[in-house]
């Protein structure tokens, strides 16, 4: 028993929470979490979803009533003609994001999007702020979404303010507030389809987004017709293809960025999908394609109809309609754009109650979050806060200038996500959190590596370290002829010395890509500094960006990412630089959105940080465990006299 004290000192400082200052914000949780869940008793996600509903759901949030205008704002303001190939630029850079997705999507198929991922593998603080920026953008996207409705739909009804009174905006004297009774109607008819199910919403969402895709074929067609007819004399114009040069045309393309803004939606639903090492991937990928193909279609037709300087830059598609004598064209156009209104608020709203349920699982939120009904197989009551809070700020407020603070989630979401593929292949986490109440099995599986070692003065160590003694021991149990000869336990430690050496410097080269990354797109994007200053910014900033991937490119990639999560599914090729463009590209876009949306956007982090500290912290699920090595994570388990399925 004498022994034992070591290891009993070592498991009081293994717990994570329990030291000092900010460890807490680095402690990263098990990329399956079912053990824990299965032994709540919690009710699970239906797994409902399949390739077609996952493509749906793709396409549905993504193709919003945005490209309905956007192609005559970029056309006029930045690409002329080439706007096809600033869609076609976009498309490329969100694929990137995408690819990224779809890996750890495979790998990690739980509810949570984004912040499950990081949560994995950067670690609870930084988690927690992506999942509390999600929610941001999720809700103010919808209720931003929700209010472009009443004006197309007053269309049908004779003009602007022709809509029924119930329906009708109203302005209320002496406060500068509009209410929209349509926005909020309408989220909260979303919220209960919501409710009844995955299998009854994407449904419905599939209905909904394939008329809207009729409606898209229809533009495309019948444009086409009326080009031939006309000699798409929008090609014909004196300034050529390019009429703002190759940087217009990439100005362009960082504006129809955000058009592709949707498929981590597909991500969200991981949990409910039948086959997700499969499905996911392809949902993800099919989705994206098929929205960049239609946008490219579309904008062909659109900018060879209108001379681009010409095109109206709210109505763009349907004016173009009406100049060339089809004014019927104008009531199919606005059904499409409302059509695709009401599929993107469906996206909108679909994963915010799951982020909100893996916060709620993970001890984050409060448990209220985490219920999921046991008839519906939804979080219905996250699905009800969800859907009364976005109704609510659709009613009384315009979000229309709150626009911005929904890209700086879902571009910080993508920067997490490209650095966690980077973690995955080069560090990925090799120890895992047991609960504390399995102490007595880990205290086992230690006595059992140490057995076999006859090194004075091993403490058996193997809980909160990677310690190499515990290691050989388990060997010399494993193989009592071979294993403890001194050549191979020599050479066995000096692999494992190396292999440390080569995580640390990994770890060493990502944080300097991201500062290079960081330093190099804040430099490039700053007016206000002196040139010489901005120069040498510039060149520091490049330069750590190219050491860092240079390092990443030559070291070998860590051997545990074969064995990371779940395996078989799709990999994100071209790493490290596949992830470091993606990296790249988000942050560039991140310093550009202006600093009243950074303001606003802190305020928002600065509310996160406080809950958290308040009450996620010490309510974290990770508050009481044990980490072990991911070897022994398995035979603690199976040992275990309270064993989990």
């Amino acid at each position: 028993m004498a022994e034992m004290e070591p290891q009993r000192s070592c498991n009081k400082a293994s717990f994570s929470g329990s030291g000092l200052g900010f460890h807490y914000v680095t402690r990263r949780k098990q990329v399956d979490s079912n053990r824990r869940r299965g032994g709540r008793g919690e009710h699970q996600l239906a797994r409902e979803l399949s390739i077609p509903h996952l493509i749906a759901i793709g396409v549905g949030a993504t193709i919003g009533a945005g490209v309905y205008v956007l192609v005559g704002t970029v056309a006029r303001e930045h690409s002329g003609p080439a706007l096809t190939i600033s869609f076609l630029i976009a498309g490329i850079a969100a694929a990137l994001s995408a690819l990224c997705y779809a890996e750890l999507a495979s790998r990690c198929p739980s509810a949570g999007s984004a912040y499950h991922y990081t949560y994995i593998c950067i670690g609870e603080g930084v988690a927690w702020l992506i999942g509390w920026a999600l929610v941001l953008e999720y809700t103010i996207g919808g209720s931003a979404v929700a209010r472009g409705v009443s004006p197309n739909l007053a269309l049908f009804f004779g003009g602007p303010d022709s809509l029924p009174s119930f329906l009708a905006r109203v302005h209320i004297p002496g406060l500068g507030i509009v209410v929209d009774p349509c926005a909020a109607i309408l989220v909260l008819m979303v919220t209960g389809l919501l409710c009844l199910g995955i299998k009854e919403s994407s449904f419905i969402q599939a209905t909904v987004t394939t008329a809207n895709v009729i409606v898209m074929l229809f533009v495309i067609i019948a444009g086409g017709y009326l080009g031939f007819q006309t000699g798409w004399i929008g090609y014909t114009v004196s300034k050529g293809y390019f009429p703002y040069g190759v940087n217009g045309m990439l100005a362009g393309s960082a504006t129809l960025f955000f058009a592709y803004i949707g498929f981590d939606a597909v991500a969200s639903t991981a949990e409910e999908v039948k086959n997700p090492q499969v499905d996911l991937p392809w949902g993800i990928g099919l989705g994206l394609s098929m929205c960049c193909f239609l946008y490219m279609l579309v904008s062909v037709v659109i900018v060879g109809l209108v001379p681009y300087f010409a095109m109206d830059p709210d109505t763009p598609i349907s004016t173009a309609f009406t100049q060339n004598g089809m004014q019927w064209a104008v009531y199919v156009v606005s059904t499409g754009a409302i059509l695709a209104l009401c599929s993107s608020l469906i996206g909108s709203i679909l994963p915010q109650p799951r982020i909100l349920m893996a916060m709620a699982r993970d001890g984050l939120l409060p448990p209220l979050f985490a219920d999921v009904n046991r008839n519906t197989q939804v979080p219905v009551k996250s699905t009800l806060l969800t859907g009364i809070s976005a109704a609510a700020l659709a009613f009384f407020m315009d979000v229309a200038e709150l626009a911005n603070m929904v890209s700086v989630g879902t571009l910080l979401a993508f920067t997490a996500v490209a650095i966690s593929i980077l973690i995955l292949r080069y560090v990925p986490p090799d120890e895992v959190p047991i609960p504390s109440s399995l102490r007595e099995s880990i205290e086992s599986a230690s006595l059992h590596s140490s057995s076999g070692d006859k090194n004075e003065g091993y403490s058996g160590n193997l809980v909160g370290t990677n310690n190499q003694n515990s290691q050989d021991g388990m060997a010399c149990n494993n193989d009592a002829e071979t294993a403890c000869d001194p050549l191979i336990v020599k050479e066995k430690f000096t692999d494992d010395m190396n292999e440390k050496e080569r995580r640390k410097k990994a770890a060493r080269s990502i944080a300097i890509v991201c500062f290079g990354v960081l330093a190099l797109t804040s430099s490039a994007s700053s007016a206000s500094l002196p040139f010489y200053l901005q120069y040498i910014a510039w060149s520091v900033g490049g330069l750590l960006l190219l050491c860092g991937t240079a390092v990443l490119y030559w070291i070998d990639q860590d051997k545990g990412r074969h064995d990371f999560g779940h395996t078989g599914g799709f990999l994100c090729p071209f790493v490290p630089l596949l992830p470091i463009f993606c990296i790249l590209i988000n942050v560039y876009l991140l310093v550009n959105l202006g600093v009243g949306t950074w303001i606003r956007v802190s305020v928002w982090l600065m509310i996160g940080v406080v809950i958290y500290l308040l009450y996620g912290r010490t309510h974290s699920s990770l508050t009481d465990v044990i980490y072990v090595p991911t070897a022994h994570a398995d035979h603690i388990y199976r040992s275990s006299p309270k064993r989990v399925a």
